[in-house]
């Protein structure tokens, strides 16, 4: 994908190893966090599992500030962290600061080590204002070639067919499903939405209920209602939406006595990459399930009885 092409011209590119932990480092590491912004990883530190953000805050810090970069991450970098974690405020960073330009998914078995899906981050520190305040997701899990000999886990290439293709959507920047064919003549299909920012992003309540005392009378401290701890819950609640708003709606219709421990609310942010690419898909009828396999069973009864005779 990196090809030359000016729309992917790139001043750094990185495929760092993913599930690696850090441990071992976790004090230089912890050291550059605690340095805040005149460190790489002053956003936030992810799990001591797992490095690969680590990478990625590590390219970000050495980008001009009209540089581009991309990055090889697997999926759990989307989503992986609650409101609040290091993974989540890494995220933050990038998008807030308006750095996330794209991300695209790859064909699964495209790497010789790993058959996991993966995915490049495009992060771009002077986007043009066409692209402001938007995150362009890219599917091209299905833009693929398959090999005639593996090796290891890689089963598939991405031809120059699909990077043309990839490459294409992500200069026209528009919604949509594409459909091409590669050197061979097979079938090839990207799909592409562009989300705004914003949508991204939540912001993670805490939601209390009272406590009631042994005649389901509340539990009053200084005037106030005592939480019960037992009885409390959460809600994502999209960041651009009013939280009261979200609260009257959703959960005071099912719980009027509930209210919002404001202290604790936290901002998260995660990339629903499967949610946004997901097609609902017809189920079939019962009825046409229950005759098939009634079908099944008189053909599986009927080759018993040529096997066995009349008594099997």
């Amino acid at each position: 994908m990196i090809d030359g092409n000016l729309a992917f011209k790139l001043e750094k590119d990185f495929n760092p190893p993913f599930g690696i932990p850090w441990k071992r480092e976790e004090k230089e590491v912890t050291a550059e966090h605690k340095k805040g912004a005149n460190g790489r990883f002053a956003p936030g530190l992810p799990s001591k599992s797992d490095g690969q953000m680590l990478f990625m805050l590590n390219g970000v810090a050495k980008l001009k500030d009209t540089g581009r970069m991309a990055i090889i991450q697997n999926g759990s970098s989307l989503f992986t962290g609650d409101a609040g974690s290091g993974q989540s405020e890494i995220r933050r960073y990038l998008i807030e600061n308006d750095w996330l330009d794209a991300i695209v998914q790859l064909p699964n078995d495209s790497f010789y080590n790993t058959g996991i899906a993966t995915y490049v981050w495009i992060v771009t520190k002077d986007k043009p204002e066409e692209r402001a305040g938007k995150v362009q997701l890219i599917d091209a899990s299905q833009c693929y070639t398959s090999r005639r000999k593996n090796i290891g886990n890689k089963r598939v290439d991405i031809t120059g067919a699909c990077r043309d293709l990839i490459v294409k959507l992500y200069g026209d920047y528009t919604d949509g499903t594409f459909k091409d064919t590669d050197e061979n003549g097979n079938d090839i299909t990207v799909k592409s939405k562009v989300l705004d920012a914003v949508t991204l992003g939540y912001n993670k309540i805490t939601v209390e209920s009272p406590q009631l005392d042994e005649n389901g009378d509340k539990v009053l401290k200084k005037n106030k209602p005592v939480a019960d701890t037992k009885k409390r819950d959460t809600e994502n609640v999209p960041l651009d939406e009013d939280i009261d708003a979200y609260f009257e709606r959703e959960v005071l219709p099912y719980n009027p006595d509930a209210w919002i421990d404001r202290k604790k609310t936290k901002v998260g942010y995660e990339i629903p990459f499967t949610r946004t690419f997901y097609e609902y898909k017809q189920i079939e009828p019962a009825e046409l399930i229950a005759k098939r396999i009634e079908e099944h069973e008189k053909s599986l009864m009927a080759k018993l009885h040529e096997l066995f005779g009349e008594e099997a």
